[in-house]
């Protein structure tokens, strides 16, 4: 059952439009694997078993009929809980909306199901989203499949560790400042963050205006890069809903036209040091896209240390001062993650309008200087995050006798939120305790498909994908 659950979410769709495996198989082994695993991760937030069970049966008669299907048609997927999902728990890991139900699907939930996806369920978060690890009151810690004493990241890292384990076929996740590629580093699998409004956050929680709406995503996550492609081009598309929106269609560019495109590559940002094996995991990369046929030098763009506290500027104070209305009165329900995440804040002078207004202008500026120079390299390759998957409750790690703290560490994710980047999380290699080590490969603005196709040459050149021992 569980090699089953392990097959590519684009071999499940392939399968059961040749009818060698049915909708209805696909999901009870799904519901099989939850069952025996979730206890053991706490994935898992709710379960829909019921509705994806008649839902399995309505694919497979429709398969039987002939009928036209979807390119997810009987794909058994999962969805973070702060996505809304009709009839299911969005409460975002927080007492504070416990028992709050979606009334209605997002409208990339409502996609994916047109394009025959099965929705399982939806997966653990902490709370309020506010940082990179998953714990709360509501549902407690989620636990990585490659190491339970591990954290499998956050803020999307039940869905990361729903998807490794082989739960769920793939999904969605969140990012604001890594939440989506972080978890897919920690856990082993793909996860990409968009442009903001290339995919819909219409019906996230908290809701996409503001400083979230300028550095926060909703994005695919699988194990595979060819299931990742499958998933965005399901949900891209502008929607109403999101302030982000435009109407950029899909463009795939053949893989020569791509190869003509230089690649810049730096192993650290000469700020924060990473793990020697965060630094050959992306010489290895390096190495994959030269045998691929890619042209690839050192560069690391300036900037980016103004981008990192011009991100904290904006997603650390203005995203605490919108959330503090909502927490203020109710310290008591909150858990440690979210009043450490508190604390920090308010250990900074909160924005007046004057710096809430030169936080905007110096974060435009910047964006010009780091895409001016990326004239010459439009992709970038960098790590994911200083480390890999760090065991629960730990705070600093001491790389080449530097101590790296907690906010620090995932540095690499967080400039390309506030400059409006699409980047992605690969697996490439692996730590010396055998933990998954992924590389980001970063593109211009709506360039999604870009990345794309230099991560498959990258996976490619990889070889097979390995799951976790769990």
């Amino acid at each position: 059952m569980s090699e089953l659950t392990f097959l590519p979410a684009v071999s499940m769709a392939e399968q059961i439009r040749r009818k060698k495996i049915s909708p209805v198989e696909l999901v009870e082994a799904h519901l099989a694997r939850i069952e025996l695993l979730n206890p053991k991760l706490n994935a898992l937030v709710q379960v829909d078993a019921q509705r994806a069970r008649r839902q399995a049966q309505a694919a497979e008669s429709a398969v039987l009929r002939g009928e036209k299907q979807g390119p997810l048609h009987g794909v058994p997927i999962s969805i973070k809980s702060s996505i809304d999902v009709a009839g299911l728990r969005c409460e975002a890991g927080t007492k504070l909306r416990a028992g709050y139900v979606a009334s209605q699907d997002a409208p990339l939930v409502a996609r994916l199901r047109a394009a025959g996806a099965i929705v399982l369920g939806v997966t653990n978060t902490p709370e309020f989203l506010m940082a990179w690890e998953t714990d709360n009151l509501l549902y407690g810690r989620t636990n990585n499949p490659w190491d339970v004493s591990r954290t499998p990241g956050g803020s999307s890292g039940g869905e990361a560790a729903a998807i490794a384990s082989g739960c769920s076929a793939g999904g969605v996740g969140s990012d604001g400042g890594g939440s989506i590629r972080v978890p897919a580093h920690f856990s082993g699998i793909c996860g990409l963050k968009p442009t903001p409004g290339r995919i819909p956050a219409t019906g996230h929680f908290p809701v996409s205006v503001g400083p979230f709406a300028l550095l926060g995503v909703v994005g695919p996550m699988a194990r595979t890069v060819a299931d990742l492609r499958v998933l965005f081009e399901v949900m891209q598309g502008p929607d109403d809903g999101d302030p982000s929106a435009a109407p950029v269609p899909v463009h795939w560019t053949a893989i020569q036209e791509l190869k003509k495109l230089r690649i810049g590559y730096f192993e650290d940002d000469g700020r924060t040091p990473v793990t020697a094996e965060t630094r050959a995991a992306v010489r290895k990369a390096v190495q994959a896209l030269e045998r691929a046929g890619f042209q690839v030098a050192p560069f690391r763009p300036e900037g980016l240390e103004v981008s990192q506290q011009l991100w904290w500027k904006l997603f650390g104070i203005a995203g605490g001062m919108l959330l503090r209305p909502m927490t203020r009165l109710h310290e008591a329900e909150l858990s440690p993650i979210l009043r450490e995440f508190s604390d920090w804040v308010a250990a900074e002078k909160p924005h007046t309008a004057q710096t809430l207004l030169d936080t905007w202008i110096e974060r435009d500026v910047v964006r010009m200087q780091v895409f001016r120079q990326m004239r010459e390299f439009p992709i970038l390759l960098c790590p994911v995050a200083a480390v890999p998957a760090f065991r629960h409750g730990e705070r600093s790690w001491t790389i080449d006798g530097q101590t790296v703290k907690y906010l620090d560490a995932w540095s690499y994710c967080e400039w390309f939120n506030l400059l409006g980047m699409p980047g992605m999380a690969v697996p490439v290699g692996r730590s010396a305790e055998g933990l998954p080590i992924g590389v980001q490969v970063v593109g211009l603005p709506w360039q999604e498909e870009v990345v794309l196709a230099v991560a498959a040459e990258l996976e490619a050149q990889r070889g097979k994908w390995q799951g976790p021992p769990i």
